[in-house]
Parts: structure tokens; sequence; C-alpha cells
């Protein structure tokens, strides 16, 4: 008998890896049976708000696969899925703290933020650009000088002007947005003169304002920057299934349907359309899926 006890159990300490081995975030999604996903509320049109102050957008898509990932890799008969509103002053805090689970909006891949926490390969490549009021003056860089530029608080693009290299000679007021909207209310009201954002961000606040032809994209491109999922740091199991599921969506040309559907077409909710094709960048980070961070 003792011999029988002793081979049964055995052979279920072999079969029972799957639940037996959970850590991290894996572990806390099981345990609790709901996720927490991340967003943004005005970063068109990757995570942002609808007329119904739901959370929708192409990063929202994306992590909407990869929350059906998570929930066939855990058996979990049903998943509640709960989501939380993050700003770019705070959202790595409430990675850290355990707030959120995934963050899933237009956050730059950084080797500074690598120290900090993980991210996904990269589903979109922006150039970071400014955006002006046609009647203000501004087309390049040097027109910036003397003048406030805003950008949005715990943004990457914050002191790019003066690390570039044409900007070096150049003096300008900084001034910052509690979100994206916020910043560009500044240029709207012409409280600043330029705000310096990520390309497609400042083509969908443009495109979502009261009267887009006021407003233009100007400037050289300051940084190329990977957007990706951001994760909790050291936590490869949750990042084994985001990466594996963005990376098979890049492969099946799933996610080109995606980016038509969000990038090349209207969508809500006022239904403007971006007209925003997909650049070199975009196509080589689909082709040759990475999570290498932007120095």
């Amino acid at each position: 008998m003792r011999k029988s006890l002793t081979a049964v159990a055995l052979c279920l300490s072999l079969a029972a890896p799957a639940h037996a081995q959970l850590t991290g975030t894996l572990q806390k999604i099981k345990d609790s049976g709901a996720i927490t996903i991340g967003h943004r509320e005005s970063s068109v049109p990757f995570s942002y708000l609808d007329a119904n102050q739901k959370p929708i957008g192409y990063a929202m898509d994306l992590c909407g696969k990869v929350v059906d990932a998570i929930k066939a890799e855990l058996k979990l008969s049903s998943l509640q899925v709960n989501y939380q509103a993050v700003t770019s002053q705070n959202r790595i805090p409430l990675m850290q703290n355990g707030t959120i689970d995934l963050e899933c909006g237009s956050t730059t891949n950084s080797v500074a933020r690598q120290q900090q926490v993980a991210f996904s390969v990269a589903y979109f490549v922006t150039s970071v650009r400014m955006a002006v009021r046609k009647d203000s003056g501004v087309k390049d860089i040097g027109d910036l000088n003397g003048k406030p530029v805003v950008t949005t608080t715990g943004t990457t693009s914050d002191q790019l002007i003066k690390m570039n290299e044409k900007g070096k000679t150049i003096d300008v007021r900084n001034i910052y947005g509690k979100d994206h909207a916020d910043s560009f209310l500044m240029v709207e009201s012409a409280r600043a003169a330029a705000f310096v954002m990520d390309d497609i961000l400042l083509a969908g606040l443009i495109a979502s304002s009261k009267n887009p032809a006021n407003f233009e994209i100007v400037g050289p491109s300051l940084r190329d920057e990977p957007y990706a999922v951001m994760m909790r740091k050291d936590d490869a199991p949750i990042k084994a299934i985001v990466d594996k599921t963005l990376t098979g969506l890049m492969k099946s040309g799933e996610v080109e349907k995606l980016y038509t559907k969000w990038f090349m077409n209207p969508i809500p909710p006022r239904n403007v359309n971006l007209n925003f094709p997909m650049s070199a960048a975009v196509k080589a980070a689909f082709q040759s899926p990475t999570d290498k961070g932007v120095e």
C-alpha cells in the first residue's frame, strides 16, 4: 500500500506544474480571478475614453488579446477585467505597487525605465516632434527661442529639445500639462508656442480638436521611440505570454488589421480619421519583434 501511495503522489506532483509553479503576476491573477489593466484617458488612438467613458483603442485591443491568452494559460472559466486610469506621472508607481497588472497605452520602452519596469516587444514606433498653431510662426526648433513650450509631466519628451543638438543654442520656458489633453489645450489657447510629444499622439489630438485645420506638426524628429505593454520587472512568466501573443499577432498579419482599424479609418467618439499610414519603422517592428529600449 505504501509503495502504491508513493507512486500516486509522484504522478500527481509531475502532473501539476501548471498551477503549483505559478509566481508573480500570474499567481496574483489566478488567486483573485481578476486582472487590472492600466489605461490612458487621452492617448488617441492607443488608449482613450469613448463617449461612454469606456477605455478603447489600438493598445486596448492588443491587450484584450493578451488577457484572452492569460485566461487560457491559467485555465480559468472566467476572468474579471478591471480598468484603472493612469497618467504619465503615476503609471510606473502604480505598476510597481501592484495596483495595475498591465499598462496598455502609449508608454515608451526606454533603457532608463527598464530599471524600474519591464516591457513587451514594441507594437508601435513614433517620432517625437511638435504641434503648433499655424498662425504661431513656429516651423522649426530655432523658432522656439524665448517661448513657452509644453510637454506632459512624466513623459520622455520632457527635455528632448535641450538634448537635441540643434536645441542647445535655444532657451525655452518649459511648462507642463497633467495629461496630453491638458498640454494640447495650452497650445490651443496660445499659452504655449508648441507641444513636444509623439507625432501620432499629436495627430490624434489635432484630429479630435474643434478646428483641426488650425494646427500642424512641424520640425525634425527629436527621437524615434518604441511603444510597448508595460509590466512588472523580473516577472518572466507573464512577459512570455505577452510577447508570445503580440508576436503571434504580428506574424499572422492580425496586427495590421488592427492598425488599419485605428489609424486609417474613422474612430470614435467623433468618427475622425487620423489617416496615419504605417511607417517604415512600424513595419520593421512587426517584421522583427524586439523589446529593445531606446537610450
